[in-house]
C-alpha cells in the first residue's frame, strides 16, 4: 500500500456572496477529487487549537501528528530547520518577510501595510534586496548591536536570528492576516526586545525607500519591497520522529520552508522542485513527478500547494480559484493516473491545514474538510468534496491524533 497526504493550504473557506454564496470549493471545477470523494470518506478535523494561532505552522504540525501544545515554538524555527540553520541556547529565530507599506510622507505607524510579500517578489530580487539592507554601514551597525543576522531564503520569506535576547512579553503579529490596516497597533511591543525590532524595521523603511533596486520595482509597475517585518519568533525545537511513531520512512514535497522544517525535525526527507514558488504560477508537474519518485522509493509521500493561501491573502478570489483548479486537474488527476498504471493500492488523506478566508484575507482556525480515499475500497457515498459534505461526516478535534491514523489506517 502507498499513502499519500496531499494538503491544500487554505482551501477551506466560508461562503462567497460574489460566487452566489459558494465557497470556493463548492465554485471550482474539481471533478477527479469529486470522483474519490464519491467513493471515498468524507469528514472534517481542526488542525488549529483555539489556544494558539491560527495558521499552516501549528495546522500542518498537527496533520504530521505532532501536538502543537506540546511541540509548538515558533513558526520562525521550523522553518530555520528547513535550510540547516542551527539554534543555540538562547537564540531567536523570526521570520523576516520582505512586506510593502504604502508610500506617503506620513509618520511609519500610521501607514498601512499593502502586501506581506513584497506582490510576491521574485527569489532573486527578494535576495539582493535583504542583502543590500544588512549591508548598509548603519543599519549593519545596528543590526550587530542587535545581535542580529539574517538568512536570505530566496522570497519573500528570510529568516533572522537573534542571540543574546529575550522573548518574553514580545507581541509580534502576522502581516497576512492584516493587510490594508495602518500598522500602528500591529507593531512590535510589549517589551525591550520588541522595541529593537521596531526600531529595525522602522530604519530598514528608510533604507529600503532610498534603494535603486525598488525605484526599479516602482518603474516596471510593482510593488516595492519598502519594509521588513518581523513575527513567528521563537526558540530551538525538536520533535518526534515520524518513521517511529507510524513505522513509515518518507518526503514532503514542497515549495514552503516551513513544511521541509517540519520533515527535516521529523526524519522525513526533504524533497525540493525546480520552478516551485508557492505561488499560482509553480511547477504542478515537477510536483507530481517528485511525489511519484518519492512513492516509488518510500511508502509515505507529503504533497504540500501553498498557491490557494497566498493567492487568498492577495485578494485575488479567481486566483484562489484557479489554484483550487490545478490541484485537481495538474495534481491530482495524474497522480491518480500514475498509481492505477504502476498498479498501486492506495490511499490519499486530502485536505486543508486550515481555512483562509476571502472575507478577511486571513487565517480561521475552525475544522476544515477532509477526504480519505482508498484505492481497494468503495464506499459509494456519491458526494463532492465542500465544507458542507465534510461537516456531515465524522468530526475530528484533534488533528495530531487523527490525521496520520486516518492516513495509515490505525
Amino acid at each position: 500500500m502507498k499513502y499519500l497526504l496531499f494538503i491544500g493550504d487554505g482551501i477551506a473557506d466560508n461562503s462567497v456572496p460574489e460566487l452566489g454564496g459558494k465557497t470556493p470549493i463548492e465554485y471550482a471545477a474539481t471533478p477527479t477529487i469529486d470522483a474519490l470523494a464519491a467513493k471515498g470518506i468524507l469528514g472534517s478535523v481542526k488542525n488549529c487549537p483555539d489556544s494558539l494561532p491560527a495558521g499552516s505552522d501549528t495546522a500542518i504540525l498537527s496533520i504530521f501528528g505532532c501536538d502543537p501544545l506540546k511541540y509548538y515554538t515558533g513558526r520562525a524555527p521550523l522553518e530555520a530547520a528547513a535550510t540547516g540553520i542551527k539554534l543555540k541556547n538562547g537564540d531567536i529565530a523570526y521570520r523576516c518577510n520582505m512586506v510593502c507599506y504604502e508610500d506617503g510622507d506620513m509618520p511609519f505607524e500610521e501607514k498601512r501595510i499593502l502586501s506581506h510579500s513584497a506582490g510576491s517578489i521574485e527569489g532573486d530580487a527578494s535576495d539582493a534586496i535583504i542583502k543590500a539592507l544588512f549591508a548598509d554601514s548603519e543599519f549593519a551597525a545596528a543590526a550587530e548591536k542587535a545581535g542580529m543576522v539574517v538568512y536570505p531564503a530566496s522570497s519573500f520569506r528570510h529568516i533572522a536570528v537573534q542571540s543574546g535576547a529575550k522573548a518574553a512579553g514580545m507581541k509580534l503579529i502576522p502581516p497576512h492576516d492584516h493587510l490594508g490596516e495602518v500598522i500602528g497597533s500591529l507593531l512590535p511591543s510589549g517589551s525591550a526586545n520588541a522595541e529593537t525590532l521596531l526600531s529595525l524595521m522602522k530604519l530598514a523603511h528608510e533604507k529600503l525607500e532610498q534603494l535603486p533596486i525598488n525605484a526599479q520595482r516602482r518603474t516596471q509597475g510593482k510593488m516595492p519591497a519598502n519594509g521588513i517585518w518581523f513575527w513567528a519568533e521563537g526558540t530551538a525545537v525538536e520533535l518526534p520522529s515520524f518513521p517511529e511513531n507510524f513505522g513509515k520512512m518518507g518526503g514532503v514535497v514542497s515549495a514552503v520552508p516551513l513544511c521541509h522544517g517540519i520533515a527535516a525535525l521529523a526524519g522525513l526527507e526533504r524533497v525540493f522542485v525546480e520552478g516551485a514558488t508557492g505561488e499560482l504560477e509553480t511547477n504542478y508537474e515537477g510536483k507530481v513527478a517528485a511525489v511519484i519518485e518519492t512513492l516509488e522509493k518510500y511508502d509515505f509521500a507529503a504533497l504540500h500547494v501553498e498557491a490557494p493561501d497566498e493567492c487568498t491573502h492577495n485578494g485575488d478570489t479567481p486566483g484562489k480559484i484557479k489554484a483550487i483548479e490545478n490541484l485537481d486537474s495538474r495534481c491530482m488527476a495524474p497522480l491518480v493516473k500514475a498509481f492505477d498504471e504502476r498498479g498501486w493500492d492506495y490511499r490519499i488523506l486530502f485536505l486543508s491545514d486550515h481555512k483562509t478566508l476571502t472575507a478577511t484575507r486571513g487565517h480561521d482556525g475552525e475544522p476544515v474538510p477532509f477526504l480519505l480515499y482508498d484505492s481497494t475500497v468503495d464506499t459509494r457515498l456519491g458526494l463532492p468534496y465542500s465544507e458542507k459534505n465534510g461537516s456531515l461526516g465524522a468530526s475530528y478535534p484533534s488533528g495530531a491524533e487523527s490525521c496520520m491514523k486516518l492516513l495509515f489506517g490505525l
